[in-house]
């Protein structure tokens, strides 16, 4: 599965991780991640991430 990076802050999302602490179970692909979801860092959405 493929990462991806805040273009913010350069926080990683990393579908094997997930973001336990937001509800996001690991494995979860970052098309299945809701579209309500902020980089965990600087609170940026969704669409500020680029694929790494």
């Amino acid at each position: 599965m493929k990462k991806y990076v805040c273009d913010v802050c350069g926080w990683v999302y990393d579908p094997e991780v997930g973001v336990p602490e937001e509800g996001i179970a690991p494995g979860t692909a970052w098309e299945d991640v809701p579209e309500d979801f902020v980089c965990p860092l600087c609170s940026v959405g969704k669409d500020q991430f680029s694929e790494e």
